[in-house]
């Protein structure tokens, strides 16, 4: 429609129909006309809103795209615009989508740098991105500045912290702010609960979960699907496969369709006990009912037969994978690594490096170093590590805990105790 009003029609277009349609463009990935549309805006002697520059910048995001993104405040202040919350919260939402936090948490300090006010939205992307990085602690010091500020929190800033405490398996920080929504006079919807449900489950506590599961019932609040596969998930990481089972069947009885990630997690729960029979009758249900298993699945798969050395299998599922995640690989180089397979873990890392889309991980490069220090190869272990950091991967407790376990000496134990208080000297010194 837009598209017509420009091209066809009599009618004049405004900076409104112009932006509507680069946002559309955006969506599409089709970078070329968002440019040309932007074009055409200026030619037409439209003058570009905040909402333009934002959309720009989204749709270079969305593109991966961030040095255009990032010329876009130059475009803004040379048209006499300073950018505001709008365009700073376009951009550090695009970067975060696009798996650059850090560029993202750099952004919101240059914005309080540029004196602009972050809001609500700003703040619940920050914690967001702390959460999904596991790092809780932060996501609290965040939302503690936030109300330092006088900006109010809303009900997503409160789930993003609880969703923080979740990841970390913190439950009681969790039913703190859970606490805290309700002093506010917010009302907990689906997500709150979901989110106090995921903490009691990282935590251990599947029957405090299922508490919640029952409490949020109980409130008139209606589970969703998401509400099944945490309570699920809960029973199967506390290795109560029947528990798991009985809330799989249940979804079914209620007429709810079990998602790719409920069979994933069903499967789970059984590989947890190594029942590879029932794990496989899953995978073979799926197939019949025309779901397609998906690489999480056959991660869980790859995983099952990784560990119980069944290899042959094991390959056999990673050549039914049509698109690897950067876990699959995760999934390979630990299996090799604790097997002893050293040469075949190495020939697995080689393959992720020679891939543009993918790039090893925290975990990636701490089951490298775990394969090493398993033969106490201390030397080599230091390598890895050394290299990890040059990449640009910043390393967490686990990947100190395997460094400790490959010491042999005192000597080996105060270096790496060394390497780890600088790490997080260096941690303090970039979060100030």
């Amino acid at each position: 429609m837009c598209e017509w009003m420009l091209k066809r029609s009599s009618f004049k277009p405004d900076v409104i129909c112009y932006n509507l349609l680069i946002e559309a463009y955006g969506h599409k990935l089709r970078i070329k006309k968002v440019e040309s549309t932007y074009l055409e805006l200026i030619e037409a002697q439209c003058i570009p809103t905040q909402d333009t520059y934002a959309l720009l910048v989204k749709a270079y995001c969305k593109c991966g795209l961030v040095n255009r993104a990032e010329s876009v405040f130059t475009k803004m202040r040379a048209n006499g615009f300073s950018p505001n919350t709008t365009v700073y919260n376009a951009y550090i939402d695009g970067l975060y989508k696009g798996r650059e936090s850090q560029q993202a948490l750099a952004i919101f300090e240059r914005m309080k740098r540029e004196n602009c006010e972050p809001t609500a939205e700003t703040y619940t992307m920050v914690i967001n991105i702390y959460g999904k990085e596991n790092k809780s602690y932060m996501a609290l010091d965040v939302f503690r500045e936030m109300k330092n500020r006088k900006c109010k929190p809303n009900i997503c800033t409160y789930t993003a912290l609880m969703n923080a405490f979740a990841r970390d398996g913190l439950c009681e920080k969790a039913e703190e702010i859970f606490e805290e929504i309700q002093e506010a006079g917010h009302e907990p919807d689906v997500y709150a609960y979901n989110a106090l449900m995921e903490a009691y489950s990282r935590a251990g506590f599947p029957y405090a979960a299922a508490e919640i599961f029952s409490l949020m019932k109980q409130m008139v609040c209606e589970p969703d699907t998401a509400s099944y596969n945490i309570l699920l998930d809960a029973y199967g990481r506390a290795g109560l496969h029947q528990g798991a089972q009985a809330v799989f069947d249940e979804m079914k009885r209620l007429g709810i369709e079990p998602t790719m990630k409920s069979h994933m997690l069903l499967i789970s729960a059984y590989s947890r006990i190594g029942n590879v029979l029932k794990c496989e009758e899953i995978v073979d249900q799926m197939k019949s009912s025309n779901l397609k298993p998906d690489t999480f699945v056959h991660n869980a798969m790859l995983n099952l037969y990784g560990r119980l050395g069944r290899f042959e299998e094991m390959e056999q599922v990673l050549a039914a994978i049509e698109k690897p995640d950067i876990s699959t690989y995760n999934i390979l180089i630990n299996v090799y690594g604790r097997s002893g397979f050293v040469d075949k873990m190495e020939e697995v890392f080689e393959s992720i490096i020679s891939k543009k889309n993918l790039r090893p991980d925290v975990m990636t490069w701490t089951s490298r170093i775990g394969a090493y220090s398993r033969k106490k190869q201390f030397k080599r272990c230091t390598e890895i590590f050394e290299d990890m950091i040059d990449s640009g991967c910043y390393p967490d407790g686990g990947t100190a805990k395997v460094l400790l376990s490959a010491c042999s000496n005192e000597d080996q134990i105060e270096q790496v105790t060394h390497i780890v208080r600088t790490m997080h000297r260096s941690d303090d010194t970039s979060e100030d």
